[in-house]
């Protein structure tokens, strides 16, 4: 820039901080600043597979017969609405459900967590370069507002393979994937002018996998899976040992959420005789590898992981455990499943449950608890 000359930022500059100056990730804190951090007290809700379906002229195909309706996704949000002020479950299905805070009253969630695939069909597919329709159907639905038509917490948007496989056309391949990745980027990176609607602790430009803390709590949103090269994608494995080492290091609890599973759906291969992917097949992965499982053990194993949470199958509600990890995944959003997670200094509370009417009414199906060590 010449002496004298003033300098003015184009939009894209001020939207995503392209001034050439990277956004410094903040430094750990001293012993002093770690006794200043307020103790831990998160309510939270995780869900996943929002598949947004509308389309220019109604929805994309078969969306209808499936669910993927937008009054499916009313239904969800009132029910996500209406969760503060509620008890948490004493009883599910007769049973006693084993919640620490069996109770008591459930707090306003401080986020909605999403698990990938906002959408159906790559942000709504169009012709020309454009806001992609279902995109615009997820940020009217699924980013904090006020009435009865969208979510009234904020939310902590994540990537699915329905959101980051589809192509485009040869001139514009990756059209459809820099648009969805364009929409994490501006609700969650901080920069030098532009202050994101939900700005992450930590942001990582190549991946697009970001963090956060909620008090001593980390939290940390990987899109389908930290490691992911798939279609372009830029393994965030690098950047999650760092995030991990700088905000995680003091034995504080972490919490990883991610698209894929450690489920049979998640982990199915190519089976050679069926000709499809399934259970029994010994070909390649459809979805993640034990490779890429096995590498991201590695980078979490010696941190204190209390949970891992995903999405991607759809039906069924799931509450396991696989390689030292507790591993958490709602029915899906358009189906009305939730997670509704209390963390505490002392104790991890964790609810599935699903919307079962138009007024916020919510079914509780499963429950899960532990202790926690203080970290």
């Amino acid at each position: 820039m010449s002496a004298g000359k003033p300098f003015f930022p184009t939009r894209r500059e001020v939207l995503f901080g392209g001034l050439g100056m990277a956004v410094l990730p903040l430094l750990a804190g001293t012993d002093r600043a770690r006794a200043e951090t307020p103790n831990i007290d998160a309510t939270f809700v995780f869900t996943n597979d929002v598949h947004a379906c509308r389309m220019a002229s109604g929805l994309s195909p078969n969306c209808e017969q499936e669910g993927k309706t937008d009054a499916n996704l009313l239904r969800h949000i009132a029910a996500l609405n209406g969760l503060p002020g509620r008890k948490w479950p004493a009883k599910i299905g007769g049973k006693s459900s084993g919640l620490a805070g069996a109770g008591k009253k459930i707090a306003a969630p401080l986020g909605v967590v999403v698990g990938g695939d906002m959408t159906d069909d790559g942000g709504g597919q169009v012709t020309v370069p454009s806001e992609g329709t279902q995109l615009l159907q997820f940020s009217h639905r699924y980013q904090q507002g006020v009435g009865p038509d969208r979510v009234h917490f904020p939310v902590y948007a994540g990537l699915g393979n329905h959101d980051l496989d589809q192509d485009g056309p040869p001139q514009h391949v990756d059209w459809y994937r820099r648009e969805m990745r364009d929409y994490i980027e501006i609700n969650h990176r901080p920069s030098v002018i532009f202050k994101p609607p939900v700005p992450a602790t930590n942001y990582d430009l190549d991946s697009d996998n970001y963090s956060w803390d909620w008090g001593r709590l980390h939290l940390v949103q990987t899109h389908r899976f930290a490691g992911d090269t798939a279609k372009g994608a830029v393994s965030s494995l690098p950047w999650l040992k760092n995030d991990l080492a700088t905000y995680a290091g003091d034995g504080r609890p972490v919490i990883i959420f991610q698209h894929y599973g450690w489920d049979p759906f998640s982990i199915e291969k190519w089976d050679p005789a069926a000709q499809h992917f399934d259970d029994d097949g010994n070909g390649q992965p459809h979805w993640w590898s034990e490779a890429d499982r096995q590498a991201l053990h590695a980078v979490l194993s010696g941190y204190n992981v209390i949970g891992v949470f995903h999405g991607h199958q759809h039906e069924t509600a799931m509450i396991y455990h696989r390689d030292g990890l507790d591993i958490f995944k709602p029915k899906a959003a358009f189906m009305g499943g939730f997670g509704l997670v209390h963390v505490t200094d002392r104790y991890m509370d964790v609810v599935l449950g699903e919307a079962v009417g138009n007024e916020g009414e919510v079914m509780f199906t499963d429950a899960f608890s532990k202790p926690l060590k203080a970290g």
